[in-house]
């Protein structure tokens, strides 16, 4: 009898750890799975530019979808689709008119539902821009408010009976932008506004304006979205009152926005707009990452550009080293290329000037009295060797990657279009007339038909049959970047070099390690890298068919070609 009792508690000795192992496994994969983020490639594009399915001239979401293979080949793991819903158009749709809708440029709620059933069964998640700082004078809610004080809408947005004093200060678009305050023709009323005047900004002391971004974001989560870009963070949270410090500022909307969100869909990401100064980043994260799980580094992207520009990369380090303590949950977004212009207004005006030298020199190629508005491609004078180094840099830097549309087969930009419009030029998919884009006898916006960027020979056809192409430099790139889970997941090190032109990471995750170099300068360089490792040991080249290469007491010795770039595992190779 008593054998027997030792085996029957045994036995549930066995069932107990069985299913506390099991339990224990759901919850880190739980984990994993809420990070998603970390590990993915982010590919940034608008539907009216993409793909043409009915050969109106415009993109939309049924092309979209017929487009998803390339993509899923292409290695991204995520879309982030530039606003599509209902508006004038004035901003791009940026000015958005009907947050609940589909613009019926872009087809309808069945094609946008298509789409998305046709993402996730490749196992591509969507986040969209979630534009909630102002809307488009043309929204019903601004109509409403300017017609009565009455109007429950009128406290929606923020009015003035007298113009501010301040009333010309703070504006988004310095050089294009007039005011910040717009006298109302139809109220009687100055309304601001800290974008265009046709952007009334939303008053988020109003608590009825919160709940309704949550319903916004209620209503995208059920469709499967799987996260927001949101749209000019610190704008949303400073609003219309004079801002002495940041600190100032109360940033419980964030929390409340995050936790709400995760409550409907816990992994769902926000990826948030702030161009901040190192020392507010943990007022955007939060201590332990509880406002936003993810922001673009606008900071060090900046340094970035200067050391492309420059080949010096010291400040860009300093940069690195700035935005480096953040919560453990939390993610950096990185990018060369998006949607707007390259802002260069942390840099002093000789730095500036330095990086409009090279990148932007004519006047037409600058904008907003700080950027540029060209096509990374453009502004590294189409050198492939160039392009190569700041593309592996961005796939081995300490966060997700951000790509922009056309940016994998290097598109150029049309400086004839007004402002930001100069990097919004329907995608080259083919030789064919219109670049394969639209069959329309016109598209709504032209194609780049003229020199080295032409569609006719830089095109999507062209470069899948080429094996040295760009673009399948870039999926071999992304593939390699997805095998290194250390990049996105793991701690990093900045290592000490001896050369003010080579930058080194050293990555560490779960006992594995990589150490990643790049040479910034387009002439030889010789570095002496401090790996930090304890001893003698072995890395392998993982873009060189696995070459070995011995590091002697923790340093590792390299001599880098011009804009040369290496990748290193240590100790091991993963096969």
């Amino acid at each position: 009898m008593k054998k027997l009792n030792c085996i029957y508690y045994y036995f549930l000795f066995l069932v107990f750890s069985s299913a506390t192992y099991a339990q224990s496994t759901d919850q880190a994969q739980d984990m994993i799975d809420a990070l998603w983020y970390k590990n993915s490639i982010i590919y940034n594009l608008e539907v009216g530019v993409f793909k043409d399915s009915d050969n109106d001239g415009r993109g939309d979401l049924r092309g979209l979808t017929e487009q998803l293979d390339y993509l899923k080949a292409l290695g991204i793991d995520a879309i982030w689709l530039a606003p599509f819903q209902p508006s004038p158009g004035k901003d791009d749709g940026y000015d958005v008119a009907d947050y609940y809708g589909v613009d019926p440029k872009y087809g309808t709620h069945g094609d946008f539902t298509e789409f998305m059933h046709q993402a996730e069964a490749r196992g591509i998640k969507v986040i969209m821009d979630l534009v909630v700082n102002h809307t488009s004078d043309t929204h019903p809610w601004f109509q409403q408010a300017r017609q009565s004080k009455d109007s429950r809408y009128r406290s929606w947005y923020v009015w003035s009976k007298d113009r501010p004093k301040d009333w010309n200060e703070g504006m988004v678009f310095p050089g294009v932008q007039e005011a910040v305050w717009t006298l109302d023709s139809v109220s009687g009323e100055y309304y601001y506004h800290r974008f265009y005047k046709f952007q009334p900004d939303l008053n988020y002391e109003n608590p009825e304006v919160i709940k309704e971004s949550r319903r916004v974001i209620a209503y995208w989560l059920q469709q499967g979205i799987s996260g927001f870009r949101l749209d000019a963070v610190p704008f949303i949270l400073e609003g219309a009152k004079p801002l002495k410090d940041v600190r100032d500022l109360d940033f419980t909307y964030l929390i409340n926005m995050r936790n709400f969100t995760q409550s409907r869909k816990p992994d769902a990401v926000i990826l948030g707009e702030a161009n901040v100064e190192p020392n507010e980043n943990e007022l955007y994260f939060g201590k332990q990452g509880e406002r936003m799980p993810m922001m673009f580094n606008f900071y060090a992207n900046q340094f970035l550009f200067y050391a492309l520009a420059t080949g010096e990369a010291n400040l860009f380090v300093e940069a690195l080293k700035k935005t480096k303590d953040i919560p453990a949950n939390a993610q950096w977004g990185f990018f060369l290329r998006n949607h707007d212009e390259i802002d260069l207004g942390r840099l002093s005006d000789k730095q500036r000037q330095r990086v409009y030298d090279v990148m932007g020199p004519d006047t037409s190629m600058q904008v907003y009295d700080r950027g540029i508005r060209r096509r990374l491609a453009p502004m590294l004078n189409n050198d492939r060797k160039h392009i190569e180094l700041a593309y592996s840099l961005l796939y081995s830097l300490p966060g997700t990657p951000v790509i922009r549309y056309g940016e994998e087969i290097g598109m150029g930009d049309d400086l004839s279009l007004k402002e930001r419009l100069s990097v919004r030029t329907p995608m080259q998919w083919s030789d064919a007339q219109h670049a394969g884009f639209s069959g329309a006898p016109e598209t709504f916006r032209p194609v780049i038909d003229q020199g080295a960027y032409s569609y006719k020979t830089l095109n999507v056809a062209a470069q899948r049959r080429d094996p040295s192409s760009l673009l399948n430099w870039n999926a071999r790139m992304i593939r390699l970047r997805k095998e290194c889970p250390e990049i996105g997941r793991g701690e990093y090190k900045i290592l000490d070099t001896g050369s003010p032109h080579v930058i080194a990471l050293r990555y560490d995750y779960k006992g594995s390690s990589l150490v990643i170099v790049h040479n910034f300068s387009k002439e030889a360089k010789k570095a002496r890298i401090k790996t930090a490792l304890d001893k003698t040991t072995t890395v392998f080249d993982l873009l060189a068919d696995q070459q070995q290469q011995e590091v002697k007491n923790g340093t590792l010795d390299l001599s880098l070609p011009g804009y040369g770039y290496k990748w290193y595992r240590v100790g091991q190779v993963m096969r």
